[in-house]
């Protein structure tokens, strides 16, 4: 994830619950059933924005928001991309396994140009993709938690491991690195409050998980409607309502129920519907900011969490890059 600061709604439901869930699964003998690393991908941030002046404090301020959603330090090494230099080296040597116009076929790519009214494309947002397979295939990942719309970027992972193996076969491991397959998260990213596009904090359209119950009420009270209930008693269409899409995960099902069947008849306004749904998100946020709170008065302990993760990560990717080199005889003095 890209230290873009504080998370909001979006990144919980999208991510940091998929992340928490696999984290904590255990196999019938109680084992964990994924060893789980989390990045803070903060060489990918300069691909849209070259201004680091607040890449440290944004990093972690999205590390306590890891931590109070449940990512746990003591089972999840997290880190900085920029700390652990074998993301760097592993990335140069997977640029020459790939060409210039595969990158450019990339679907993701061609959104994010689209999205972002990108006039130019630089050197680093082209090769994204591959610094990404750099920052999988450095822990030997072979599951990838993504969004739909990630999926290309692990297909192009899986072909650089597929031509490195292929070209660089290990005297003893044969091949050095597995094809990771994508794990669909389990819930989309949320519509904005506008209605209009996934939550982004560039849009203004968020609801931050540090919001207090008021600035949630205060932000629910722009949500877009449906715009064809113009008075309180008029049938609704939940279906295209942006505040119904937030009941549908954060209301419980008995209740979501009786919302919609009330909204359709018209006995349910706008206003008392965005009240029940800010004060459903709120439930479903106190834990979480209870445990940010601690954190924050806490920082020395944050500080050292990715300390302690940059330095468990950089075992793994030492270990990593003395098989690459291997595989490859680089460095042979003989």
């Amino acid at each position: 994830m890209r230290p873009t600061g504080k998370l909001h709604l979006g990144h919980f439901t999208g991510a940091l619950e998929s992340w928490v869930e696999q984290q904590n699964l255990l196999d019938e003998k109680g084992s964990r059933v994924y060893e789980t690393c989390f990045l803070i991908a903060d060489y990918h941030n300069l691909t849209t924005s070259l201004d680091t002046s607040e890449i440290y404090s944004n990093s972690l301020d999205m590390l306590i928001d890891w931590l109070a959603a449940g990512i746990d330090p003591e089972k999840s090494p997290l880190f900085r991309q920029s700390q652990v230099k074998e993301h760097a080296e592993l990335f140069l040597i997977f640029a020459m396994l790939i060409t210039s116009s595969r990158l450019e076929r990339n679907p993701t790519l061609k959104e994010q140009i689209r999205d972002l009214n990108m006039d130019s494309l630089i050197y680093g947002h082209l090769g994204y993709p591959v610094l990404q397979a750099a920052d999988i295939l450095l822990y030997k990942g072979n599951v990838v938690p993504v969004g739909e719309d990630q999926i290309p970027h692990v297909e192009i992972t899986r072909e650089i491991a597929r031509k490195f193996n292929n070209h660089y076969p290990h005297p003893v491991l044969g091949e050095v690195f597995a094809e990771p397959e994508p794990k669909i998260t389990k819930f989309a990213r949320l519509v904005g409050l506008d209605g209009k596009a996934k939550m982004s904090k560039s849009l203004g359209n968020t609801i931050l998980l540090a919001d207090g119950p008021e600035e949630v009420l205060k932000k629910m009270r722009t949500a877009v409607t449906d715009t064809q209930k113009i008075r309180k008693n008029d049938p609704g269409h939940p279906e295209v309502c942006t505040v119904f899409s937030y009941h549908g995960k954060f209301t419980p099902k008995e209740q979501h129920s009786n919302i919609e069947t009330d909204c359709r008849a018209g006995s349910l306004g706008c206003v008392d519907c965005k009240k029940l749904c800010a004060s459903n998100i709120s439930r479903e946020l106190a834990p979480l900011i209870e445990k940010r709170r601690y954190y924050e008065a806490h920082m020395d302990l944050v500080k050292n969490i990715l300390l302690e993760g940059e330095a468990k990560a950089k075992v793994i990717a030492c270990q990593t890059m003395q098989e690459v080199r291997t595989a490859m005889r680089l460095g042979e003095t003989t």
